[in-house]
């Protein structure tokens, strides 16, 4: 017989907004799984590996901003959710984690398949909760459902993030043959939500604490692209207020950002002419090392500007923080004094120069990653949603300069783990081209993304084959050591062909310039299965190139 509580769990989800659900096979779950596969309003994918499961539900939930459900068995299934979970909580997107659990009583008792899942996701978690284990008085019932309405409206109110419900359950845990489900209507939790925004002389104050300063950097951390964050960043473009530091994953590349400031913080040459007096940031998470270093050496103050509690001093240089929706303030900002016409200009030379030649940079050199990279840009359609993964990914795609695409990566942890699924989760959401930018180990470590059974036609995945953990080669402590190729490269020999076999991808190879075109040429053209492209190049013959062009880049910047 299943629990009517937990049916009235489903009722209110749905009631709530929630429209998806990935679920891992188990036993122990078994009614929560009955319950959400059989409810018609709620979209349901099983996903074996638990890994994969919770990446891909955090893909999903990413892109429609609504909190997508996580079902697992008890036991180890709900550690595995961890990377996601961790992932999510930084990125603020909202997950409700759903973990069966043996009864209490029955916790330490050496049954299987239990381990202490209460609070197991310590502080990675924006609430956790325990069911009720028996429901034998109404007030059990009452404070079950309480708790539901309570985990979705945290998983879902600023800022976003994974919630964690743990369910014990006793068995029986499966209906008779003839048992009917019955989904009771739930009433609706509302949540009226006020921003957080600046009055007029709060305003004012800002604008005359503005006046005091010359040369201001505004930098955009990671987010989702939004038009009207846009159009206010335009608008500051256009009136010279700051200079706009823009990194890729920031998804606010606009005119007249600066785009290619990768390549030229970390010059000492510059560091004095570039010297912000003030920073301002929004956002989470940058990319650049050059930035931070370059930023956190300026004797500048650092504004943070963000309706959330949560604020890391990232520059070591905090001294205000401005709690309000970042529209509200970019509006303010515009009205502002144009900052210092030279520094402005010492920026912009540089950026334009860098536009100008970093193109030919790339294309006079050595065939491998980075003028593969820099070759398949060119090709992905405006429209395509961008998942790149970390470690040289990432980064070759910041080097490159703007783009218009939106542009997804796994920055919370910035961990490798998870790039396929979320990619995988994001598929199920749009009928746009999803295109994934990944580099060999990222890409084998999450190989079970492609173990289920659902169409991701509109797949398109470049693997980036070095056969090494190539960034490592360009990290000065690594790079030197005997042990490099072995114990931090992690040399592997294998290829993406057997795996496209096996998950039905179509396989194209590309050993050179020729191949790579050929291979583009109908890649984005509609199919009935997703395809891979696999680069292949030399780890030692990658790091020289970067180091060539940087060379260059230095030069260049020299002579201007």
């Amino acid at each position: 017989m299943i629990l009517q509580p937990i049916l009235d769990l489903v009722s209110i989800c749905v009631a709530q907004g929630i429209k998806d659900a990935v679920l891992s096979p188990g036993s122990r779950c078994a009614p929560l799984t009955l319950a959400f596969s059989r409810h018609p309003a709620i979209m349901v994918k099983t996903i074996s590996d638990e890994r994969a499961a919770a990446f891909i539900a955090m893909g999903i939930a990413q892109q429609k901003e609504v909190p997508t459900v996580l079902v697992c068995t008890s036991g180890s299934a709900a550690y595995n959710y961890a990377p996601a979970i961790s992932e999510a909580f930084f990125q603020q997107i909202p997950l409700l984690v759903l973990t069966a659990d043996r009864p209490p009583e029955w916790i330490d008792q050496w049954d299987g398949q239990t381990i202490r899942q209460q609070g197991i996701f310590g502080k990675h978690i924006k609430a956790s909760f325990q069911f009720p284990d028996a429901f034998e008085h109404e007030d059990k019932i009452w404070h079950a459902q309480r708790m539901v309405r309570e985990a979705i409206q945290t998983a879902g109110e600023h800022p976003m993030g994974p919630v964690h419900i743990n369910i014990p359950l006793r068995e029986p845990f499966y209906p008779s043959p003839t048992e009917r489900f019955e989904f009771k209507a739930a009433a609706n939790f509302e949540l009226l939500e006020a921003k957080r925004q600046l009055n007029e002389n709060q305003q004012e104050r800002l604008l005359t604490e503005l006046e005091r300063f010359n040369r201001i950097v505004l930098v955009c951390g990671q987010q989702r692209p939004n038009p009207f964050v846009r159009q206010a960043l335009d608008s500051i473009v256009q009136h010279k207020t700051a200079v706009l530091i823009t990194d890729t994953i920031s998804n606010c590349q606009v005119d007249g950002s600066i785009c290619f400031h990768d390549h030229f913080t970390g010059m000492e040459e510059l560091k004095e002419s570039l010297k912000p007096d003030l920073i301002i940031s929004f956002g989470k998470s940058i990319i650049s090392k050059n930035l931070k270093l370059f930023l956190r050496q300026s004797d500048a103050q650092h504004w943070h500007v963000s309706p959330d509690d949560y604020v890391p001093d990232t520059f070591k240089k905090l001294s205000k923080i401005i709690r309000t929706e970042i529209i509200n303030f970019l509006q303010v900002l515009a009205r502002g004094k144009e900052t210092q016409a030279s520094y402005y200009t010492t920026w912009h030379t540089v950026e334009q120069s860098l536009a100008k030649n970093l193109p030919d940079f790339v294309d006079e050199a050595t065939f491998g990653e980075y003028k593969a990279f820099n070759r398949i840009l060119k090709e992905i359609p405006t429209d395509s949603i961008i998942h790149v993964a970390n470690s040289m990914a990432v980064r070759y795609l910041n080097f490159l300069g703007p783009r218009r695409q939106e542009i997804v990566a796994n920055r919370g942890t910035s961990g490798i783990d998870g790039s396929n699924s979320t990619s995988v989760g994001c598929c199920f959401t749009t009928d746009a081209f999803v295109t994934l930018l990944t580099g060999d180990m990222a890409f084998f470590y999450d190989r079970n993304a492609f173990w289920h059974n659902y169409p991701i036609s509109n797949l398109r995945i470049i693997v980036f084959n070095n056969h090494a953990g190539g960034i490592f080669r360009l990290i000065e402590g690594p790079a030197n050591q005997p042990e490099l190729e072995e114990f931090f490269e992690t040399k592997q020999a294998l290829d993406a062909k057997n795996l496209c076999q096996d998950f039905n991808i179509e396989y194209l190879a590309v050993l050179d310039e020729y191949s790579l075109n050929d291979s583009l040429q109908d890649f984005y053209s509609i199919s009935k299965r997703p395809k891979l492209i696999e680069v292949f190049s030399e780890s030692k013959q990658n790091a020289q190139v970067l180091k060539e062009i940087k060379k260059k880049v230095k030069r260049l910047i020299q002579i201007g």
